[in-house]
């Protein structure tokens, strides 16, 4: 059987431990891993108020965004980190489900402000047990401290990303055009 070292996929020497790499890919593949559980149990939670799992979070996001005055598309879409023009299809949805309603912004009049109808809130609050719970299982071993230093490490990376995609996007793209058909 052949020895077999795979090459580093990162050059930072910090990220390596005897010259090698696999802390940081079981590291990556450890959070990829986490982010979709954590998109199968949202999926879950979405299923129990019969929504969709973007409908889920658009809901929750108002339901902890709205304060007193409601939520703009705006700052709701950062919130929920999804694109404003699908958060606003989803609030559509949302509204005619009666869940979610909007009323204009006295304070800036090309935007909305968007808020839980009384239907909404029981929705709410009958799921929120159930999130609550699950929360509570899958952060049972995870102590605030490491917590608070995955959100901060998550935040640059989220950071980092768009340079990062337009560097993979732009080798993709010469790659692809300078590729040699296969017979």
């Amino acid at each position: 059987m052949l020895d077999h070292t795979p090459p580093l996929t990162i050059s930072r020497e910090d990220f390596l431990k005897d010259g090698s790499d696999q802390l940081f890919r079981e590291a990556i593949y450890t959070l990829v891993l986490s982010v979709e559980k954590l998109l199968r149990c949202r999926s879950a939670f979405a299923r129990i108020l019969g929504l969709t799992s973007s409908q889920f979070a658009v809901l929750m996001g108002v339901a902890s965004q709205q304060k007193s005055k409601g939520v703009t598309i705006k700052a709701l879409a950062e919130h929920v980190a999804l694109a404003p023009t699908h958060v606003t299809t989803e609030i559509g949805r949302l509204e005619a489900k009666g869940l979610l309603a909007k009323r204009s912004n006295k304070t800036d009049r090309r935007s909305v402000l968007v808020s839980l109808t009384p239907k909404g809130e029981m929705e709410i609050a009958r799921v929120t047990p159930v999130v609550r719970e699950t929360n509570d299982l899958l952060f049972r071993n995870v102590g605030l401290n490491s917590l608070v230093k995955t959100h901060l490490m998550a935040l640059k990376v989220v950071a980092n990303s768009e340079e990062a995609l337009v560097h993979v996007r732009h080798v993709a793209a010469a790659t692809s055009k300078t590729k040699v058909p296969r017979h």
